[in-house]
């Protein structure tokens, strides 16, 4: 049985002071790792340089997204700041990676936003190409979106034989390519194929046990070293969604990804997926619920 890991997303600060600052708390509250999005448009830094600075200000917490956008870098480059990133704060980057799917990004950036099958090709030649560039030796690549020529890369990762990847997702395709190329898989709501946001069919408790059912059947051998988990979207009564955020929790109340009552019966909750479902990494969402939720894992942290 896996031992409970806790993350949290943080989006923005006023100051580097405040931003280090919020990075200490989560080190300081038991937090595992502090994530940041990627996205363009809305109320949140550009997610390199948060790392840097959320990792330069601790000593234990890992740093990592929630989740790069692989049509908005190409995978060399990714690959090159993350290396440097990994190497620099001491192997403590989990790189969370998916395809980009919010079309307020695309058009307020005046991007293409592809069919979903066409995004799902590129993500996963992205992987291959991340994968082979943080190796050992010349690396070369001939896919439909990226070319790679005999380019050996320095620096490598600190974290051998690669940094873990996190992969979100909620539909199946996205899922049988998290069961092939994740270390960390975080179950997600499916999303819209015009990326107005989830899919509000697909919500409840049935739906995240076929989710797992699903990741576990496609990974076969190497399902026990994936790590399964979601994000907490809703601590106890929540407040009106920000403008900015897509989170819809109405059918969710059933799944991990709402949690009410009290600090016990939050922490049985999480015990129960955990001990039924295997689900043991829990992101929370809206930093707005960190003071309801940092209790619940100082309960669980470690065990």
């Amino acid at each position: 049985m896996r031992t409970f890991r806790f993350g949290a997303v943080v989006r923005l600060a006023g100051t580097r002071r405040e931003w280090v600052g919020k990075a200490r708390r989560l080190e300081g509250s038991g937090f595992d790792v502090m994530l940041v999005p990627d996205h363009i448009v809305g109320p949140r830094f550009g997610p390199v340089a948060a790392m840097m600075a959320a990792a330069d200000a601790t000593t234990r917490l890992r740093v990592g997204t929630m989740v790069f956008a692989n049509d908005f870098r190409h995978p060399v480059l990714l690959a090159k700041e993350a290396a440097t990133l990994d190497v620099l704060s001491e192997g403590r980057l989990e790189l969370g990676i998916g395809t980009g799917w919010l079309a307020k990004d695309y058009q307020g950036a005046g991007l293409t936003l592809d069919e979903p099958r066409a995004r799902l090709r590129r993500l996963r030649e992205g992987l291959a190409v991340l994968k082979g560039v943080w190796g050992e030796g010349p690396f070369s690549y001939e896919g439909q979106y990226y070319r790679v020529h005999g380019l050996e890369q320095e620096p490598h990762p600190l974290q051998r034989p690669h940094p873990p990847i996190l992969i979100g997702g909620g539909g199946p395709a996205m899922l049988r390519l998290a069961a092939q190329e994740a270390d960390i898989v975080n179950l997600t709501m499916r999303t819209l194929p015009d990326g107005s946001g989830p899919d509000p069919s697909d919500g409840g408790a049935e739906s995240f046990i076929r989710k797992i059912k699903l990741l576990r059947e496609a990974a076969g051998p190497r399902c026990d070293r994936i790590e399964i988990g979601t994000s907490v979207m809703r601590v106890g009564s929540g407040g009106p969604r920000a403008a900015w955020s897509a989170a819809d929790t109405s059918r969710q109340g059933d799944t991990p990804q709402v949690l009410t009552g009290s600090v016990a019966a939050m922490a049985d909750k999480l015990r129960r997926w955990r001990d039924e479902h295997g689900m043991s990494y829990f992101v929370l969402h809206h930093e707005t619920d960190l003071d309801a939720f940092a209790p619940v894992v100082a309960e669980l942290a470690g065990s």
